[in-house]
């Protein structure tokens, strides 16, 4: 077994420190050492978008990074996108527009989807599927989801 080597990030906004081996994952990292769960694992082979947070502001799949080259990095997790007192907007317009069903791909779609409206506030129904076509979801057919990111751009636009 390698030996384990210690990493530093700042995980939504916190700043952590963890072991792991130079084999794992930032996902297996996340779920088992740091007990970030919301974290989904689909494919593992970076196919399915479940897994996806934020790496210095830019989205990824973890199962397709190594833990150990985050030292240093800036990380944002679906745990770091709500408020302590309310859901984020993109998490209320997809619970208002049922846009999710088993919840694996949820995190990832909402991750994906804050990323895509801190680019680009008011995206187009194309723009936000293209954007989105690393997130694969089994269950719903992508269009309450495609429909909540579209309501919450347009209840943004409004303030």
């Amino acid at each position: 077994m390698a030996k384990k080597r210690v990493v530093s990030a700042v995980i939504n906004g916190e700043p952590t420190d963890f072991l792991c081996e130079p084999r794992q994952t930032l996902l297996e990292v996340l779920r088992d050492v740091l007990d970030f769960t919301g974290t989904k694992e689909g494919c593992s082979n970076g196919n399915c978008g479940a897994c996806t947070v934020r790496l210095n502001g830019r989205i990824v799949d973890s199962c397709l990074v190594l833990a150990v080259e985050c030292d240093g990095a800036e990380i944002e997790t679906i745990e770091g996108m709500a408020g302590p007192d309310a859901l984020h907007p993109l998490q209320q317009a997809f619970l208002e527009g049922a846009a999710l069903q088993c919840g694996i791909c949820t995190p990832g779609f909402l991750v994906a989807a804050k990323a895509l409206l801190e680019e680009n506030p008011n995206p187009t129904e194309q723009q936000i599927r293209f954007f989105l076509a690393g997130n694969l979801c089994r269950c719903t057919g992508y269009d309450k989801i495609v429909r909540a990111v579209q309501a919450c751009a347009a209840a943004a636009s409004e303030h």
